[in-house]
């Protein structure tokens, strides 16, 4: 019986770890939270996916961007809005737009929190 309990006390140990580690962290200053988000765009706009995506339909895109990424409560983008652009191709601001508003970051904010951030991509 007391092997038992052993087994069932290891297993539920077993199947809770992974979801306390799958957690994300809160970020509650603004800079860690600027950080984050550029850190995480750079890897969004270096990943295969993308690069493959964005070289298919928009290979003679190229030039510099300036965006405002709002980030809300859950990690998710709010809004993308952009300030200044060499970049003239419409449709390829629209892609980008979207590909970002999917986006999910890996932390969260604190209640009722949200945070805009400047952030400047060059292809």
């Amino acid at each position: 019986m007391r092997i038992v309990k052993i087994i069932i006390g290891l297993t539920f140990l077993l199947l809770i770890t992974p979801a306390l580690q799958a957690q994300k962290p809160i970020l509650t200053d603004e800079e860690q939270v600027a950080e984050m988000v550029t850190k995480e765009v750079d890897e969004v706009f270096h990943d295969e996916d993308f690069t493959k995506k964005k070289n298919k339909k928009f290979p003679n895109a190229k030039g510099t961007m300036v965006v405002d990424i709002s980030v809300i409560q859950n990690g998710k983008v709010s809004t993308f809005f952009k300030v200044e652009s060499d970049i003239t191709d419409m449709d390829f601001i629209s892609f980008m737009s979207k590909y970002i508003l999917d986006h999910k970051f890996k932390f969260k904010l604190q209640k009722q929190q949200r945070y805009k951030i400047r952030y400047t991509i060059t292809f």
